[in-house]
């Protein structure tokens, strides 16, 4: 039987890019939650846009390797309670996206930066209000302890990769949004939903590393 946590690895090496993205691009169609529009009529958040970089941290555990998920807190004014990866705006003091998102895991969940091994970048996903979201990939050190920040985060938890990897687990939505229909990904994991911008992320994630195991499901609408 493969090592799951090797196999990722190797995929990783293969399938992520080395360096972070470059600055907006007004030619660039970047991927996001426009590109599901089964019409082909979403409005696209027109450049410059807004850069954010997120961390999708990867722990190695005994049984099979996981991915580490916050619930924002209720008092936050932009996506209260919803689920997310750790992650922010990247500050003009910011080197880089990796410096953002190490900053931002650090700030909200206690992560240090120095428990965390770099492994590449993801495609950045545009968000419909106009964030050019750069994921940035690391293995994280199990050892690590994580102290929340309560003003910022309700919970912290753990889902393992293979549920992701799984595309049966995602489903496209839509709701009524601003006057118009959003469509986006969604998927459960026990009583928490997991939608927008970060099932979309972790769809890519799948979809670049996994590209074998095919949409599956993920492409049928359902509301």
């Amino acid at each position: 039987m493969s090592d799951p946590l090797a196999d990722f690895l190797a995929r990783a090496a293969a399938g992520l890019s080395p360096a972070p993205p470059g600055p907006d691009d007004p030619t660039s169609n970047p991927r996001g939650d426009h590109s599901l529009d089964p019409d082909g009529t979403a409005v696209i958040p027109p450049p410059p846009h807004r850069r954010a970089a997120v961390l999708v941290p990867v722990v190695p555990r005994a049984d099979g390797p996981t991915l580490i998920l916050t619930m924002r807190a209720a008092n936050l004014r932009d996506h209260s309670g919803q689920v997310a990866l750790p992650g922010g705006k990247i500050d003009p003091a910011d080197p880089g996206p990796a410096d953002a998102a190490l900053r931002e895991a650090f700030e909200e969940i206690g992560l240090p930066p120095e428990s965390v091994r770099l492994l590449g970048y993801l495609d950045p996903y545009l968000s419909g209000t106009g964030f050019l979201v750069t994921p940035v990939i690391g293995l994280v050190d199990p050892g690590a302890v994580l102290t929340p920040n309560p003003n910022e985060v309700a919970d912290v938890f753990e889902v393992p990769l293979a549920f992701l990897l799984d595309p049966e687990r995602y489903r496209l939505r839509s709701r009524a949004w601003q006057g118009r229909e959003r469509w986006f990904y969604a998927l459960t994991f026990g009583e928490r939903l997991i939608w927008g911008v970060t099932a979309g992320i972790l769809n890519n994630l799948r979809e670049r590393l996994y590209p074998e195991a095919g949409p599956g499901d993920a492409g049928r609408p359902a509301r």
